[in-house]
């Protein structure tokens, strides 16, 4: 039996080989019909939405976990990405199943009961998380919401999960809209236009640092799939490419690199002090923000680093002093205040414009093959610990086969200045290089926070601008079934 169906399996591949000889075109143009029009016009369209999991401007372009995913997916398609953000998802929906998008990235949830629809392989679990107001009564379980004024994006998995949830609790009942933002219903939860809200478990990570006031509650039913969406009126090329390069992008680590990337760095600071920072952007910044700003505009840096910087050095204090004598805002040793010609360490002004110019002086020492941003992360690591042993961190790195010129590489080099059988072979011997790489992680964390707060600030102002006016955000009512 089993050389039988050897046989049969040899005459198969034969056959088709021969069928591919014979009319090459016909089997090529099969397997390309879906890919042809996005080669042809050289791009990729892709229908998404605003938010930090989608897609978003970032201080150096467009950024965000499905972008930077997609635009890997148009590479591996040799074309570039073109991206249309959408206010709802049911737009989104609309222009895949048009054909106005080729495919739609937007923090979609794997729904097979939407028409017109086909969805790639699962790329993230969704969890629906409930999260509510602080001051309220704890919120644990389902029948806690009874009552409660709920918020979530209409036609959204999480919308999905209260209907279902629904069905177990009849009084239950809601409000949803479907031009809201995550931002959006978290600062209506913050603001006491709502009471609750159902997000996803990895939005309420990534937002839980700019509204103090919301809580975590309880995960909603059961978790669902995170997706992206295609036609199901085109070919099935696209969609096969789409599930083989995610099926790559597991094999390689890149997936697991941006989930790292963007959900995993929620504990690089205490929740305690991240919070206590969002406190004091509102209460010590706005003291220091014009000298940030003039600094930047000497030195080219962004003033959100270099405010960022201050803060991990003195907490915004400008009298601030540490036992080993460095002093003021931006914690300048008394030899470093000379060699730039600062007077006064405690003058803030003085200090931030110290600081940022020996902070591009150190830079400048770096080597000018270095690419940015690790030029960057580099040099906030030597004004930590010292240029001599930043060159000795580099020099172990290529010891160990990394490169000195990415800090990827250089971050896991400096703890071993601590390591006898390392620091002996540098020229600057021993440093405690643990500190570094944890200076340098705090910094990048606060400024991704100064930004997004930055970047939030026009979107929170509009609201409140909204609510003054008595133009609230249009939600519609989910009557409860009792």
């Amino acid at each position: 039996m089993s050389k039988l169906l050897t046989r049969l399996r040899l005459a198969l591949t034969v056959l088709l080989t021969l069928a591919t000889l014979l009319c090459p075109a016909q089997f090529a143009l099969r397997y390309s019909d879906g890919l042809d029009p996005i080669r042809k016009r050289d791009f990729l369209q892709v229908a998404t939405r605003n938010g930090p999991i989608t897609f978003y401007n970032g201080g150096h372009g467009p950024t965000g976990f499905e972008y930077e995913l997609v635009r890997r997916f148009a590479q591996s398609l040799d074309v570039s990405l073109a991206v249309d953000s959408n206010i709802r998802i049911d737009d989104v929906l609309d222009d895949v199943r048009s054909g106005k998008a080729d495919m739609g990235a937007a923090a979609l949830s794997l729904d097979l009961s939407r028409p017109g629809i086909r969805y790639s392989k699962p790329i993230l679990t969704l969890q629906p998380l409930v999260v509510y107001r602080r001051g309220l009564p704890p919120v644990r379980t389902l029948d806690d919401l009874v009552g409660l004024r709920i918020g979530v994006i209409a036609n959204s998995g999480n919308a999905e999960a209260l209907h279902t949830q629904q069905q177990n609790l009849p009084g239950l009942g809601w409000r949803e809209a479907d031009g809201l933002t995550i931002a959006d219903l978290m600062e209506m939860v913050e603001r006491d236009d709502l009471d609750a809200a159902v997000v996803y478990t990895h939005q309420f990570k990534l937002n839980r640092l700019f509204f103090p006031n919301v809580e975590r509650g309880f995960a909603l039913g059961k978790p669902m799939s995170l997706a992206w969406a295609f036609s199901a009126d085109q070919p099935i090329d696209l969609l096969s490419a789409a599930n083989d390069f995610l099926q790559t992008q597991r094999r390689n680590g890149g997936l697991d690199e941006l989930i790292g990337r963007y959900f995993g760095h929620d504990d690089y600071l205490e929740y305690v002090a991240a919070r206590l920072f969002i406190h004091h952007i509102g209460t010590r910044l706005p003291s220091f923000l014009p000298y940030f700003k003039e600094a930047a505009r000497e030195t080219g840096f962004d003033w959100r680093l270099l405010a960022a910087l201050g803060f991990q050095e003195s907490h915004w204090e400008a009298d601030a002093e540490s036992p080993t004598g460095v002093r003021g805002l931006m914690m300048l040793t008394r030899p470093t205040a000379k060699e730039i010609g600062i007077d006064d360490r405690l003058d803030p002004r003085q200090s931030v414009d110290g600081g940022a110019r020996y902070l591009l002086q150190v830079k400048q020492r770096l080597g000018e093959d270095i690419p940015e941003p690790d030029r960057t992360w580099m040099a906030l690591a030597a004004y930590n610990v010292g240029l001599g042993h930043l060159f000795d961190a580099q020099d172990i790195a290529r010891l160990r086969g990394g490169d000195p010129n990415r800090w990827a590489d250089v971050r896991e080099a400096l703890p071993l200045l601590q390591d006898r059988e390392w620091y002996s072979r540098v020229h600057h011997g021993y440093a405690r290089g643990g500190e570094p790489v944890i200076y340098v992680r705090n910094i990048r964390r606060y400024y991704e926070i100064l930004k997004y707060v930055n970047r939030s600030q026009q979107q929170f102002n509009l609201l409140g601008e909204r609510a003054l006016e008595g133009e609230t955000t249009p939600l519609e009512t989910v009557a409860p079934l009792l």
